[in-house]
């Protein structure tokens, strides 16, 4: 059943999709590329599964629990990556990763 709390999850699966994609492309065109190489990782497989958990909510799907626990695990593992580097778009996406695992934990339980 759709809910508040669904599109709360959504719109924060949405911009933690949309800090990630800026975040890898920035990272592409940093100095030292293979320094970026974990951050660049992670955040493409943060964005995919953002993409994807925001698609399961927004479709009732009935995996959709299981999905945000693992969108979670990995934005997780994304924040914690992208924090590490003092780039501006590293922190914000770290921002993003942290308040969309939030929510998805949230949604999960």
């Amino acid at each position: 059943m759709y809910s508040q709390s669904f599109e709360e999850c959504i719109q924060a699966c949405l911009e933690c999709m949309k800090a990630c994609n800026v975040c890898y492309d920035a990272c592409l065109g940093e100095e030292d590329v293979k320094m970026m190489a974990e951050c660049i990782r992670l955040d493409r497989e943060c964005a995919d599964i953002c993409a994807y958990a925001a698609k399961a909510l927004q479709s009732n799907s009935p995996f959709a629990k299981q999905i945000c626990i693992l969108c979670a695990e990995i934005c997780e593992a994304c924040g914690n990556e992208c924090k590490k580097h003092d780039h501006g778009h590293c922190k914000r996406c770290a921002e993003a990763c942290f308040m969309c695992a939030e929510e998805c934990r949230k949604m999960a339980s």
